[in-house]
């Protein structure tokens, strides 16, 4: 299991240069995935891996933003953002693994392109379950192992050095654990020949 110390030093450290890396991943592999997830945000809204906050200026006017995040140096670049969007968000740092929040405190939970970055993501998603109130909704983005074997033998080995440099994985897919954690799955899609996963579940009244 990877360090949650060295796990924040190392995204404290890419923090300055996470938006110009990801650039051209955001145009041509996840394009209009914040924007799908973000909009059928509602109320209380936690987004889980809040990052630079790159999500903050997608969100309905009305929804009460928290953004959680590991990196207070990730965090730092989300507050300047908020500032600048004018949007008033409260931001948190902590693990997502042991999200500092009581049960059933919010409407909806937000997570992109974070549960493939974090060491232990069935807890993860638990926590999520546990801090949504009923009939709340979890929205979730995330790059996954392709269905496809060429595709998934380069994710592998690419793996290899992710996972060394910000303990991110490839290969992963959220939607058997989010089932498994008591979640009604509402709408799925499968994009980019199997390797990014849009997904929106329930959890029941």
């Amino acid at each position: 299991m990877t360090d949650p110390v060295w796990l924040r030093a190392q995204w404290d450290k890419y923090a300055p240069r996470y938006d110009r890396s990801i650039g051209f991943l955001e145009r041509v592999q996840f394009a209009g995935g914040r924007e799908w997830v973000c909009e059928q945000a509602r109320g209380e809204v936690l987004e889980v891996a809040v990052g630079t906050g790159l999500n903050l200026g997608l969100y309905p006017p009305d929804a009460r933003v928290t953004g959680l995040d590991l990196s207070p140096a990730m965090l730092e670049r989300a507050k300047r953002r908020a500032d600048g969007l004018g949007r008033p968000v409260t931001l948190r740092q902590g693990n997502a693994e042991a999200l500092p929040f009581p049960d059933a405190n919010f409407d909806t939970v937000v997570c992109t392109l974070g549960l493939c970055g974090f060491p232990d993501d069935r807890a993860a998603i638990a926590e999520m379950h546990r801090v949504l109130r009923p009939g709340g909704a979890l929205l979730l983005l995330d790059h996954i192992g392709s269905d496809h074997r060429p595709l998934r033998w380069a994710q592998r080995l690419l793996e290899r050095f992710t996972l060394r440099q910000i303990g991110d994985h490839q290969t992963r897919r959220p939607l058997p654990l989010v089932t498994e954690a008591g979640f009604e799955i509402t709408r799925a899609e499968r994009l980019k020949f199997g390797t990014v996963e849009r997904l929106a579940a329930r959890k029941p009244a």
